[in-house]
């Protein structure tokens, strides 16, 4: 902590009753979109994919805050709202795999795990996921999420809208709430772009 360039900037936002920051951003989607669909995959599983691709090449995304110290783990995996046939949805929980399609096989798995269970139990995680959710049903162009103070988070959350053509383009918003304390706009910006580079190789 002492060497860490982000000390001043982390003890100052870490007094804030809420220290998250959001951005809403679009990501162009028609090479991944239309590489998909070739290969007849879920879009959803492919897009997550990819942006735990990007969450784990920038380290930021890979900071936790744990009893007050700055933790970095070696790697972060998905806990994603999975819907269920009766308007609910429920908590899941994906392990990262630089592999897609091994990364596929585990999360159809997980998603049909818990598409068959009831109530609201949180995915057992730990620290080192990112929350995702999806929302392929609204295109949006800012969220907030529901938030207790009481507990600690440092956890960012990342969620998917509803993707839309503009100019032959396949746009879809992405909505990402981090911890100011771990890093800025520009940590951010450096995800988006990584991100779209991933998504661009189809």
């Amino acid at each position: 902590m002492e060497t860490w360039s982000r000390r001043d900037h982390f003890h100052f936002f870490s007094q804030f009753e809420e220290p998250f920051f959001g951005i809403t951003a679009d990501i162009d989607c028609t090479i991944a979109y239309d590489a998909c669909k070739a290969r007849d995959c879920s879009f959803f599983l492919y897009y997550l994919h990819k942006s735990l691709l990007a969450a784990n090449y920038i380290e930021p995304f890979r900071y936790r805050i744990i009893d007050g110290a700055v933790w970095v783990y070696d790697q972060v995996n998905a806990s994603p709202t999975i819907n269920r046939p009766d308007g609910t949805f429920g908590f899941a929980y994906m392990n990262f795999e630089q592999d897609f399609h091994l990364f596929l096989v585990n999360a159809r798995i997980e998603m049909e795990r818990v598409r068959h269970t009831k109530g609201l139990e949180p995915a057992i995680a730990g620290e080192n996921v990112i929350h995702y959710s999806s929302m392929p049903w609204i295109h949006f162009t800012a969220i907030s999420h529901a938030r207790s103070f009481v507990f600690k988070d440092s956890i960012p959350k990342i969620t998917f809208g509803k993707m839309r053509e503009v100019d032959g383009k396949k746009l879809m918003p992405v909505a990402i709430h981090v911890h100011h304390g771990l890093m800025d706009g520009w940590h951010v910006g450096q995800f988006m772009e990584h991100y779209q580079e991933v998504m661009d190789k189809g």
